[in-house]
């Protein structure tokens, strides 16, 4: 028969076995959980990084239909207002002086730029895109952005626009609008020259105006962009006229196929080629 001392070294041996038993197994518990928080980090992490690369694919990227092709159909704006052309605080004197220098960039097709000096700041030019997709009717307004409206014009009688496409639709609320203006089709195009901006602190922008894309203050060149929808914009894009209601049919069906990435920022699915521009 074990002696107490025994019993007592038999108890102490059993207690320390139960306490390393429990040890390893909670250091076995910490070990399962740092690796599956491990593993969703991990996960987080590369789907963030996917999610990265397919916006930067798109940002960064020459060809707008390097994003893939997509079903998707796009809205129907067609049931929007209107909204009015805006009005400058103070109006423009009868003439200003226009300036046109030369941009960094070549020219994507031979241009010859407007003569620098005073240019009509009064009146209106009616214009008509004709485009594979159907008629865009445009006003242009003088009285808004001459020296824009001088430059749009003297492209127009250059045949600048004619065989480019609209290489660019936006359709997700916030911004919905159509670009064209670049006869390279990738959106880093332009005539060689640039000039100012002719915007104001009260501009807003809406469905139905015509404005000027740029790539920062005062680089404007021939890239346009046509508000079919929503446009929440800073006041920082030249507007130079108003589209009218066979434009804004046309515009809208081209929105209704929806663009190639599926991200509400692509090539239009229905393509946009300007045939011919007419004035007056």
């Amino acid at each position: 028969m074990a002696t107490n001392e025994q019993r007592r070294e038999a108890a102490k041996r059993k207690l320390a076995a139960q306490q390393e038993h429990r040890s390893e197994r909670a250091a076995k518990r910490k070990r399962t959980t740092t690796i599956a928080a491990i593993g969703t980090v991990v996960v987080v992490v590369l789907a963030v990084a996917g999610f990265y690369a397919v916006t930067a694919a798109w940002s960064g990227s020459d060809d707008p239909a390097a994003g893939g092709d997509s079903a998707a159909a796009g809205p129907d704006t067609s049931g929007l207002p209107t909204v009015p052309l805006p009005q400058r605080p103070t109006a423009l004197p009868a003439s200003v002086d226009c300036s046109y220098p030369a941009s960094p960039e070549q020219a994507s097709t031979p241009v010859n730029p407007p003569a620098d000096g005073p240019v009509p700041a009064e009146g209106t030019v009616p214009a008509t895109l004709t485009t594979s997709a159907g008629p865009i009717d445009l006003t242009l307004d003088r009285a808004l952005a001459p020296c824009t409206v001088n430059s749009f014009t003297n492209l127009i009688q250059q045949d600048y626009f004619n065989g480019t496409s609209c290489h660019r639709m936006t359709t997700s609320p916030g911004l919905q609008v159509l670009q064209c203006g670049d006869p390279t089709g990738r959106g880093s195009g332009g005539p060689g020259y640039s000039f100012a901006d002719e915007v104001f602190p009260e501009l807003t922008y809406g469905r139905g105006l015509l404005a000027m894309a740029n790539a920062g203050p005062d680089t404007n060149g021939s890239q346009f962009f046509m508000i079919y929808g929503d446009a929440e914009l800073p006041p920082n894009y030249t507007v130079f006229g108003s589209i009218g209601p066979e434009g804004l049919k046309t515009l809208d069906a081209v929105a209704r196929a929806g663009e190639s990435t599926g991200s509400g920022d692509g090539t239009p699915n229905t393509p946009v080629e300007i045939q011919g521009v007419a004035t007056g």
